[in-house]
């Protein structure tokens, strides 16, 4: 059975449930990544529309790779090239994109809640591909299949989330999953980049990078928004990499087969050290492939998709 919804467009909407679907049906879409004809028939007729607002390259690549290895049309919308910067409103996007015949459409913008917006003007699926600093839900369901592949499951594992976690969709998205699956999630950052009263989603804060390491079994690292320097929110990028930056001492600290991860693209040497990055512990390659795998599994459940197993075989 697919997903019981029409879209895609947060973490928060999601049950329990709803995410083991998603994780169990990308392990056989793993599997077509790795055959030497990675082409499947099970979406052809379907048109996937990428409509992004915002620049992006992996995420854009990622949903267009997943739709043409399940033989959708794939099209993007480049803002840029587009009527929106002619002022075309949502509305009027979503009256083009259902004459265009649009089976999914995934959106990435700016403001906050333009996927909800999206949602209800149009008939296709909208799947939520970053809305301001508010969700990115593949993110986090790529991150969480890439945790249980390594690791097998959720409950009780401590994870440890590193960084701008106040201006992060990847972090909220995470908190909201992580433990809703049951993990022990903790931020660390300067307190001026966590957000105030997060204890309510259930985590614990950190503004010391050692205490907050300590015996992780996942270290999650973000991107350091360096254009946030400018608003005095830390002192300099070479201060930010002193204080939080996660080197191999460090994760020392965490445990001896802790992950660590990275939603990329990286700045080397600044939030995370060329060795940390490249090391054995590292699985920020695999979570690119795995990003294609999942977003593969959700375009299908939305679509309707039964057994996967059965279909892709």
């Amino acid at each position: 059975m697919g997903l019981n919804r029409k879209d895609l467009l947060g973490i928060r909407d999601l049950s329990v449930e709803e995410i083991r679907l998603i994780l169990d049906t990308a392990e056989p879409m793993k599997e077509i990544i790795g055959r030497e004809i990675k082409k499947v028939p099970t979406l052809r007729g379907k048109v996937v529309i990428n409509l992004f607002y915002e620049p992006s390259t992996r995420t854009r690549t990622s949903f267009e790779l997943a739709g043409k290895y399940m033989s959708a049309d794939t099209i993007n919308i480049s803002t840029s090239t587009s009527s929106v910067v002619k002022g075309e409103t949502l509305k009027d996007t979503a009256k083009t994109l259902e004459v265009m015949g649009a089976d999914v459409v995934i959106i990435r913008h700016s403001a906050t809640g333009a996927p909800n917006i999206l949602s209800k003007y149009i008939s296709a699926s909208v799947i939520n591909a970053g809305d301001g600093f508010h969700e990115h839900p593949t993110q986090a369901l790529l991150d969480m299949y890439t945790i249980k592949e390594k690791i097998g499951g959720f409950e009780g594992l401590k994870v440890a989330i590193v960084g701008d976690v106040l201006h992060s969709r990847v972090a909220r998205s995470n908190i909201l999953g992580l433990t809703k699956m049951g993990a022990d999630v903790r931020v660390i950052g300067p307190a001026t980049l966590i957000p105030p009263e997060i204890e309510k989603l259930g985590v614990s804060p950190f503004t010391c990078i050692e205490d907050g390491l300590r015996d992780a079994d996942v270290v999650m690292v973000l991107r350091m928004q360096l254009e946030r320097q400018q608003k005095g929110l830390f002192p300099t990028i070479r201060e930010y990499a002193r204080l939080y930056g996660v080197t191999t001492d460090r994760l020392k600290l965490a445990r001896p087969d802790a992950l660590v991860m990275h939603p990329g693209p990286m700045n080397r040497g600044v939030e995370i050290s060329p060795e940390v990055a490249d090391g054995v512990q590292s699985v920020i390659n695999e979570q690119v492939t795995n990003g294609v795998a999942v977003r593969m599994a959700i375009l299908y459940l939305l679509t309707g998709g039964g057994n996967p197993h059965e279909t892709i075989n």
